[in-house]
């Protein structure tokens, strides 16, 4: 801030000798003339002085004997002086310098983070139906519409952060598949002085389970359906007789790992069409203005059966400043299809790669694979694949307990 302080003020390098160049010094701090970068070269020294501090050297170079020479000026006084010969140039800059300031007020690049389940185009189709893309004013972004638009759109969405950096717009969202703690979908609304039960995913085998709070109904071992309660959000409060009174309502808390199997099945036609290369390709670059591509046209015939890669990229002034301008290359590859036939191999080879994603989904969302079985068949040219994996995984959803409060009776004696 200082030195920009300076520049805007205007400063000189001098260079001072004679008959005491220290009492000169001196004689500047008493007058509160200000030098900084001083340096001794023997002979002479040289050092940095605010224009106005400047003018009033003459009588304190009198007084102290030396001699005093400007070697350098620096700052926006002389540099105004040099562009007033220059208008043309004058002109260029401070439009140019005012094109960008009306820039920066606009979004001109939009970043989504830390999305899996909920592709980035989707989030993209979402933000464009909600006003929200690429050209929208700073001052137009409603930050908070917008992180609540997002979380009531995209359910799996917990959390939401909009900010605005530069001329980005970064919008970052923590997911979260896992129903536990929450409610049914489509259940009804629960209120705080509800109790709410814990009640099984899928059907399946407890392995393990652990509670907090709550009544348990299941142990280790326990074959469970989907929708039977695993832990009751009710303390059952006795009389003294035995009997009950009333149940002290509670939100149940537990983790409980369930033993069950998911099934995944996958069929593709025996034929398919293969894209063959000839090897023949082209390249054309080209420049955008928002979306608008400009490029040089092509007087070459185009291919029958082609195959375009487009690559690009926004331009980027500092580290979040981004402009609607982009450069990038079109490649054009010619093709012919070929009719195939995938063999048992080559079958099998491309339903591994798909169980392999499957499984890593699974394993992402904490499921624990114990064992796997593949049947793969091929009927009427059509090949099948059917997976059923073992697996442990935590379960739990809650819903509003299905106990009822009591009735409490109160005696006839107390009545009378």
């Amino acid at each position: 801030m200082i030195q920009l302080i300076r520049f805007l003020k205007g400063y000189v390098s001098i260079k001072v000798w004679g008959f005491s160049p220290e009492r000169f010094m001196n004689l500047c701090s008493n007058h509160n003339i200000f030098l900084w970068d001083i340096k001794n070269h023997g002979e002479y020294y040289t050092m940095n002085i605010s224009l106005k501090g400047f003018y009033r050297l003459k009588p304190i170079s009198r007084k102290t004997g030396t001699r005093v020479v400007i070697t350098k000026r620096c700052g926006l006084p002389f540099l105004s002086v040099k562009m007033k010969k220059r208008k043309i140039f004058l002109a260029g800059f401070i439009g140019s310098v005012l094109f960008w300031l009306w820039m920066s007020g606009f979004i001109w690049a939009v970043e989504i983070d830390g999305n899996y389940y909920v592709s980035t185009d989707v989030f993209n189709d979402f933000l464009k139906n909600k006003g929200i893309e690429a050209g929208i004013k700073k001052n137009s972004v409603p930050i908070e519409e917008v992180e609540k638009a997002i979380r009531k759109e995209f359910q799996i969405v917990t959390w939401t952060s909009v900010r605005i950096e530069g001329t980005k717009l970064l919008i970052q969202v923590k997911e979260n598949d896992l129903s536990m703690p929450g409610k049914d979908e489509g259940s009804e609304e629960i209120l705080a002085e509800d109790g709410m039960d814990i009640t099984a995913q899928k059907d399946g085998v407890i392995v393990s389970i652990v509670t907090r709070a709550g009544v348990p109904l299941v142990k280790e071992g326990t074959e469970v359906k989907k929708g039977d309660v695993l832990v009751e959000g009710g303390i059952p409060i006795m009389n003294e007789d035995g009997t009950l009174k009333r149940y002290e309502y509670c939100r149940a808390d537990a983790d409980i790992m369930l033993k069950c199997i998911y099934s995944y099945n996958e069929k593709t036609n025996e034929k398919y069409e293969k894209k063959v290369y000839t090897g023949k390709e082209r390249k054309r670059y080209f420049v955008m203005v928002g979306e608008k591509k400009l490029q040089l046209p092509s007087f070459r015939k185009n291919y029958e059966e082609f195959d375009v890669i487009e690559e690009k990229k926004q331009f980027c002034l500092f580290e979040n400043y981004y402009l609607p301008l982009y450069i990038g290359s079109e490649l054009t590859r010619e093709y012919y299809v070929e009719e195939n036939f995938y063999t048992k191999e080559e079958i099998k080879t491309i339903f591994e790669l798909k169980i392999q994603k499957f499984i890593e989904t699974l394993e992402e969302k904490g499921v624990q694979i114990i064992e796997k079985n593949v049947t793969i068949n091929k009927t009427s040219g059509i090949w099948s694949m059917e997976v059923d994996f073992l697996v442990v995984e935590k379960t739990g959803i809650l819903k509003k307990t299905h106990l009822e409060q009591k009735e409490e009776t109160v005696p006839e004696e107390l009545m009378e």
